[in-house]
C-alpha cells in the first residue's frame, strides 16, 4: 500500500534514507543529498509517499513534487530488505500517476552518476537521459519521461 507520509514517519523517512544511500559515500566522496533531504518540510508540503506491505510494515517512500509545469520526481529509497522486489518501480509509478492526474504531461529527475544501477534502471522505465551535470559538488544525471 502506498500512502502520503505523515509527521510520525519522520524517524522511518530518515533511517531509510541514511541505509538506502550511504553505500555510495565512499565512492562519491560525500553524503548523497537525499541522506540531509528536510523530510518535515517535504512531509509538510505532500511532497512524500511511503510503501508499506499489508501488515503496515514500512519498506521505503518516494518524494515527488509539480514544477514548472512537469513532475519532478526527488527520492526513491528502499530499506535494504525491500530491495529487488518491484516495490522501488511501484513507487515510481505511482509518481507517474499523479503527474497525469495534475494533468502533466512529463516526469523529470536527476540521479547520481555514481548510482549506476538507477542508470540502466530509468531508461528500462522509459525514461531517456538529457543531461549530465556538475552541481552542488555533485556529478548528476538528468532523465525525463514523456507520459
Amino acid at each position: 500500500m502506498i500512502r502520503p507520509a505523515t509527521l510520525d514517519d519522520l524517524p522511518l523517512l530518515r533511517d531509510c534514507a541514511v541505509q538506502a544511500f550511504s553505500g555510495y559515500r565512499l565512492d562519491m566522496g560525500q553524503d548523497p543529498a537525499p541522506m540531509h533531504a528536510d523530510y518535515a518540510a517535504l512531509v509538510e508540503a505532500g511532497d512524500v509517499h511511503v510503501i508499506e506491505t499489508g501488515d503496515g510494515s514500512f519498506q521505503g517512500f518516494i518524494a515527488y513534487h509539480a514544477e514548472a509545469g512537469a513532475m519532478h520526481l526527488d527520492i526513491v529509497a528502499l530499506l535494504p530488505e525491500a530491495a529487488g522486489q518491484g516495490l522501488g518501480r511501484k513507487l515510481i509509478e505511482h509518481c507517474e500517476k499523479a503527474a497525469r492526474e495534475e494533468g502533466l504531461q512529463t516526469v523529470k529527475l536527476y540521479t547520481n552518476v555514481k548510482m549506476e544501477g538507477n542508470l540502466t534502471l530509468y531508461p528500462r522505465l522509459g525514461y531517456a537521459e538529457t543531461a549530465r551535470k556538475s552541481e552542488d559538488g555533485f556529478d548528476r544525471v538528468y532523465f525525463e519521461k514523456r507520459l
